[in-house]
């Protein structure tokens, strides 16, 4: 199966939002350019195009958010440092913000939703401990200098049920050594070893009964081997069930003996007319947490989805004390999915849960119809056949403990403990993410926005508001540090129990884009209103049109617009709650506040510095307290209008 990678959404909505800007930036740069030239009054002249060209690269400075990728970049490394913490190692840094906006979440059963610590709890057969050194030789794992075995959970358990009885593995080893073998096959679900037991030759064969029980052809019945009849088939197959109804994985054993050791050892040849031995039942007992964490997936608008080699009746039982399933009809197996056609599956999709019985493959023909049906999608595994479907995958989630190096190489995101609760906090994290880069994007925006509304004012108006080394300082110094600093922001307290996003949706979604333009308008508002109070104290009039440059009133513009954006990402702390209601304080936003505040009070009142600055060298306290106050101002009109819009979503409800 050929496997396929795309963009993330961020990726996608942030590639929109460059094009969008970049248009922007050129189609205000040419108009302002083209405005200038053709409105000079003394004709044009070197001068003025010079002068011209100064102002369309500073309106360039102003649109274009040059903190944006940093912000972005450095929220993805914040992310992926506290998922690390979390058991949850990131490959890609993209990975987490896709899993915010997750809607599927496809996980393998064993390990990652159970403990993945398998006792065997329950015997059926005639020989119990024929059948436990059937199971015992029969598997690879082997028990360490305490007598706990080491390997493969399911084998382990064999090994120690054996151990249990008396029956310890190295002793079996010494009376029968293996002399052939066909591995397991998750295609069969059988295993098959080759012993010498005193110059005898005998096989055993361990696997699903189901498949096991199609190759058998005798029954031991304590004492003798009798033929396998239909009676016999019921009865095995009423255990199984019965197994697998209390969530138990069953394994079941047979044997074949030979005159002497077989000359061809394929699978084919080994695996017929064997003697059923008995059926063991394992328990592996569902994680607590992934209990809770499935809980919170449908709280949060996530559907997950367990997929699992075992018996369907031990999937759907297990899958009912997750709260994945209430009922069986949820369920499917392989089987049936090979019997779907992929418009079948995709028409039918929703209908199930629980995959039992399955292969590989279908995890790749699952992940493609969810996608199909527009949903972001994870997918678990470990195995090597598992790569396809975690490469396919909109976010692929490795194994750490029980993966293979294949698996962790293609994954987004590799589990350290293999847990399912780990990729519910990791979708936790992605929406974190996923909102604080939106704040940071609506904060640098209405920021730029407002710059360049004043700057398009003041040239339309015919004065001078800023200079572009104000510009070029408000957007590394103010812009930047409070932007980086959202990114640090905790999470809402709602957040999940939210839906997921729709990927598809835009980057100025849920009313974005009016709190951009109203919010850019409001700065550059209150930054003109500013001027218009230095000028007025420089010049004694309120006249601004056409004016020549007021030193006080440019420095009034300078100043009120950086405490307006710093006071302004205050308020992107949350979209549209009240910052007042926000619980807990964002020191990072408060640490960039005091530095942006000092170092912009140095240039103001540090003579030597204004004057580089080109601002007044007389500035005074009172004018600072004005501009303070305008500033402030911003935080009293974000909060009104957040209660107007509160209001109006809930109405909307």
């Amino acid at each position: 199966t050929k496997a396929e990678s795309g963009q993330t959404p961020l990726q996608i909505k942030l590639g929109q939002l460059s094009r969008i800007l970049t248009y922007i930036v050129i189609g205000i740069c040419i108009f302002m350019f083209g405005f200038s030239l053709l409105t000079a009054k003394s004709g044009i002249t070197p001068e003025l195009v010079l002068n011209t060209f100064m102002v369309a690269v500073s309106l360039a400075v102003a649109a274009i958010p040059e903190g944006l990728a940093t912000v972005v970049t450095i929220s993805l490394s914040i992310g992926v440092t506290k998922m690390s913490r979390r058991n949850a190692v990131i490959r890609k840094l993209t990975a987490v913000e896709t899993l915010g906006c997750a809607q599927v979440i496809c996980s393998d059963k064993t390990g990652t939703l159970t403990q993945n610590r398998m006792t065997v709890v329950r015997t059926a057969g005639r020989d119990e401990k024929l059948l436990a050194t059937a199971m015992s030789l029969c598997s690879d794992a082997e028990p360490d200098e305490t007598e706990k075995a080491v390997g493969e959970p399911t084998e382990c358990a064999l090994v120690n049920f054996a151990t249990a009885l008396g029956l310890k593995k190295p002793a079996l080893k010494a009376e029968y050594p293996r002399i052939a073998e066909a591995p397991f096959d998750s295609m069969r679900k059988l295993m098959t070893t080759v012993h010498n037991h005193n110059g005898e030759i005998i096989q055993f064969t361990k696997g699903a009964p189901d498949e096991l029980l199609k190759r058998c052809t005798g029954y031991f019945d304590g004492s003798k081997v009798v033929p396998m009849t239909d009676a016999l088939r019921r009865e095995i197959l009423a255990e199984n069930k019965s197994m697998a109804d209390d969530a138990l994985r069953a394994l079941a054993a047979a044997m074949r003996t030979w005159d002497e050791k077989p000359a061809i050892t394929t699978p084919e040849y080994l695996e017929q007319n064997l003697t059923y031995i008995g059926i063991t039942g394992m328990i592996d007992p569902v994680r607590p947490e992934a209990i809770a964490a499935v809980k919170e997936c449908r709280e949060a608008g996530i559907r997950p989805i367990m997929i699992t080699g075992d018996h369907r009746d031990t999937a759907v039982a297990i899958a009912k004390q997750l709260g994945i399933i209430s009922d069986a009809s949820e369920s499917l197996t392989g089987a049936e999915l090979n019997e779907m056609s992929d418009d079948e599956l995709y028409n039918n999709i929703d209908k199930y849960s629980v995959y039992a019985r399955v292969q590989p493959e279908h995890k790749v023909r699952i992940v493609k119809a969810w996608q199909r049906r527009g949903k972001v999608t994870a997918m678990t595994g470990d195995g090597v056949n598992d790569a396809a479907s975690i490469k396919t995958a909109d976010i692929g989630v490795g194994m750490g403990i029980t993966g293979t190096d294949v698996t962790k190489n293609v994954a987004d995101m590799v589990l350290a403990d293999d847990n399912f609760a780990t990729i519910v906090s990791a979708v936790e994290e992605g929406r974190r993410i996923y909102d604080n880069i939106r704040k940071a994007i609506q904060f640098l925006l209405a920021s730029n926005a407002s710059e360049v509304l004043s700057i398009f004012t003041a040239t339309l108006l015919g004065f001078t508001i800023l200079e572009p080394v104000h510009l070029l300082w408000i957007n590394l110094i103010t812009d930047c540090f409070p932007a980086l600093s959202l990114a640090m922001e905790r999470e809402d307290d709602d957040i999940m129990r939210r839906p997921p996003r729709n990927p598809k949706e835009g980057i100025f979604a849920n009313g974005m884009g009016f709190e951009v333009a109203y919010q850019g308008v409001m700065l550059a508002a209150i930054t003109v209103a500013a001027y218009c109070i230095g000028h007025f104290r420089d010049l004694g009039t309120w006249n601004v049109i056409g004016s020549a440059a007021s030193p006080h009133g440019m420095t009034m513009a300078f100043l009120t617009m950086n405490l307006a954006e710093i006071f302004h990402s205050f308020n992107m702390r949350t979209q549209h709650g009240s910052i007042f209601a926000k619980k807990g304080q964002n020191m990072w936003l408060w640490g960039s506040f005091a530095l942006a505040l000092l170092l912009t009070s140095a240039v103001v009142f540090i003579d030597p510095i204004a004057e580089v600055f080109s601002l007044a060298t007389d500035f005074g306290f009172d004018e600072f307290v004005i501009a303070f106050a305008l500033a402030l101002s911003t935080i009293v009109i974000v909060e009104i209008v957040k209660c107007f819009q509160r209001m109006y979503y809930k109405n909307k409800r």
